[in-house]
């Protein structure tokens, strides 16, 4: 199977895939008749494209007679995801801050504004929870990365 990056970084994959992504958002199929028409491309070069595309399991194909209807898999693309959130978070502050508002829009007093000042967790507790996490979130990422190199070879 391609390499992802190599698949995407065809600049006419990557227009059938926004293709693909709208009619995926849409819960539909397309054929190729109507992606060529979209991008004024050629037929055979619109295949072509698919077919790389399907040998990178970026889309799935649907017979009927001598038509084929493709939709979008974007399962692959969480592989560049994974790659891509790190670069774009760094330097971000990623601290997550809530407003609780009435129905007409007024300020509301947070709800948990009491525990603001308690310590839930001991210092030592909440340290060793954190490098838990951690942990397992890193864990998560590798078998996550394994799992598409797989398929990717499969």
């Amino acid at each position: 199977m391609p390499d992802i990056f190599g698949v995407i970084a065809d600049a006419t994959r990557r227009d059938i895939l926004r293709v693909l992504l709208d009619r995926h958002v849409q819960g539909a199929e397309i054929s190729v008749s109507e992606i060529v028409a979209q991008l004024e491309i050629s037929q055979p070069t619109v295949s072509k494209h698919l077919k790389v595309l399907r040998e990178s399991e970026l889309v799935t194909v649907r017979e009927e007679g001598q038509h084929r209807f493709y939709s979008l898999d974007p399962e692959p693309l969480e592989m560049v995801e994974d790659f891509v959130i790190p670069f774009l978070s760094a330097g971000f502050d990623t601290e997550v801050t809530f407003e609780y508002r009435s129905e007409t829009g007024e300020l509301l007093p947070d709800p948990e504004a009491e525990w603001d000042d308690a310590e839930v967790l001991p210092d030592e507790i909440a340290s060793a929870a954190g490098r838990l996490g951690r942990a397992a979130a890193n864990a998560e990422h590798r078998v996550k990365e394994l799992v598409a190199r797989f398929k990717l070879r499969g």
